[in-house]
């Protein structure tokens, strides 16, 4: 089968590998769309960083470069490994890309993400769904009904945003302000919306303003050169400043406006990996008693993402903005992602093509 695999910094290619093979308490899948996620850019230019370099395989999956790629992925059930009784061949699924040790409980409440060695399939090892089939643990598969495929394949980043919005302990009723409208941001505004808070966003770029307003995640989307975002959230809240907010840029002075437009008292959460250590204000964060937390991956949140989606309560359709072939992975998608980050939110693979 074909599948992209990375050998080290701006080295990805397109190759003919085995078939994987169908294991007890395993379920095989071809992979029917891709999604290219901000980590594969950050792996592509500056890795190998999830990826395990050369010579240094993964403790839990045993690889290293190179390695399949791809961890946002849909698709469809073709057979079953022995054990597995509780799904069906046809059904359409998503897949929670973790390598996580087997020992680990990963049952309600448990914090499985944080667990030792954790990595994620398709960076990791075991396979990755820039390839036209892939076969993972059963615990790993969720089913998602009638959601289209190609926009199922935004269940794994919209579950980043569902687990900070978790992580937050917001509620309906309250407001949040999301700094930066990337992928990452508008997902996680889009689940915000979705359970009943009032969104400000804050970003830049006009394509990405317009994606905010035209998809309807925000009920405010606010532009630093415009004026004092953080006077404007309180302008907007009656002087308070916002309940929750989201840094989704990595950009030290998007976390100071959020520093400065929450209210006292409020959370701060962290969503965006940082490639270097940021100054942060600690005076106001310590004069305010704001309560600044981290967040990675998700933790039983694909269920309750799926479920948003299958409310109607989030249209993934309008983040999608490319489709492409697998060998046009990196003139197409990679250079696009690269050069022309602000005219897209999305842009997924058919690894068929």
């Amino acid at each position: 089968m074909r599948a992209a695999r990375y050998y080290a910094r701006n080295d990805i290619r397109i190759e003919d590998v085995a078939e994987p093979q169908l294991m007890p308490g395993s379920v095989a899948i071809d992979v029917a769309w891709c999604g290219i996620c901000g980590t594969d850019l950050h792996e592509f230019l500056e890795g190998p960083i999830f990826i395990p370099p050369t010579g240094c395989p993964h403790p839990i999956s045993g690889e290293d470069a190179p390695v399949v790629i791809g961890h946002e992925f849909s698709g469809t059930v073709t057979a079953l490994g022995e054990g597995v009784a509780d799904l069906e061949v046809g059904q359409s699924v998503v897949v929670e890309p973790y390598i996580i040790a087997d020992d680990v409980d990963t049952g309600p409440g448990q914090d499985y993400q944080l667990s030792k060695d954790m990595n994620f399939i398709g960076l990791g090892g075991r396979g990755g769904g820039l390839a036209e089939k892939i076969v993972v643990q059963r615990r790993w598969v969720h089913p998602v009904g009638d959601i289209p495929l190609d926009q199922a394949a935004l269940i794994e980043p919209l579950s980043v945003g569902h687990h900070a919005y978790v992580r937050s302990g917001a509620r309906a009723g309250q407001t949040a302000v999301v700094g930066g409208a990337g992928p990452i941001g508008l997902l996680t505004a889009a689940v915000l919306k979705a359970e009943g808070l009032t969104v400000f966003v804050s970003e830049l770029s006009e394509a990405r303003k317009e994606m905010a307003r035209t998809t309807g995640v925000a009920d405010e989307v606010l532009d630093p050169r415009d004026g004092d975002v953080a006077e404007r959230v309180r302008e907007l809240t009656g002087g308070a400043g916002a309940d929750v907010g989201f840094e989704c840029s990595s950009v030290p002075v998007v976390l100071d406006m959020l520093l400065d437009a929450v209210r006292p008292g409020a959370v701060i959460v962290n969503v965006s990996i940082w490639g270097h250590k940021p100054e942060v204000d600690m005076p106001t964060l310590v004069l305010k008693e704001i309560d600044l937390r981290g967040t990675i991956g998700y933790s039983n949140d694909h269920p309750a993402t799926i479920a948003l989606v299958q409310s109607g309560k989030i249209d993934l359709a309008p983040f999608i903005t490319g489709r492409i072939s697998l060998d046009t992975l990196v003139s197409e998608g990679y250079d696009q992602l690269i050069h022309h980050n602000e005219e897209h939110v999305k842009i997924i693979v058919d690894p068929r093509a």
